[in-house]
């Protein structure tokens, strides 16, 4: 899969689980195995977000993870895009009326911000992968008037 010049090298994803129960987490782990292998695409995990061009978000956003989103949000260098991962990241989904939970994470990140959302319960790894090719889209939109 080879969109255009602007990509040339891999496409870096971060993952930050913001407060989900882990299964949309599963479905991500799901798709760097070998049966999916988004790696023969050129995407990656990376561990910092300062390396990211993607950053994938799973989960509601609880009161600890309020900062830590926002922290990720602003180290990740632009142009970035983000993805919300499963129904509950955005709209809290089954935890909407929980005390600890700060919202979904679009409330929280800037107007501006560019988001992509995966829905499901838990998400399909083929529609992580497809949504991954969006955000791969999007990222070529943003960078080619720089380039």
């Amino acid at each position: 899969m080879k969109f255009t010049k602007t990509f040339d090298k891999a496409l870096w994803v971060f993952h930050l689980n913001s407060g989900s129960c882990n299964g949309c987490d599963i479905e991500i782990v799901a798709a760097i195995t070998p049966r999916y292998d988004v790696e023969r695409f050129g995407i990656k995990l990376v561990g910092s977000p300062r390396h990211a061009d993607v950053l994938l978000f799973t989960g509601p956003v609880t009161r600890k993870m309020k900062s830590r989103v926002l922290r990720v949000y602003h180290q990740t260098p632009d142009p970035k895009v983000v993805m919300v991962i499963g129904n509950c990241g955005s709209t809290t989904g089954v935890f909407y009326d929980s005390y600890a939970i700060e919202g979904p994470i679009d409330t929280l990140l800037p107007k501006d911000a560019h988001i992509i959302y995966v829905n499901g319960c838990p998400v399909r790894p083929e529609n992580i992968i497809n949504g991954v090719k969006e955000a791969w889209l999007h990222l070529e939109k943003l960078r080619g008037d720089n380039r």
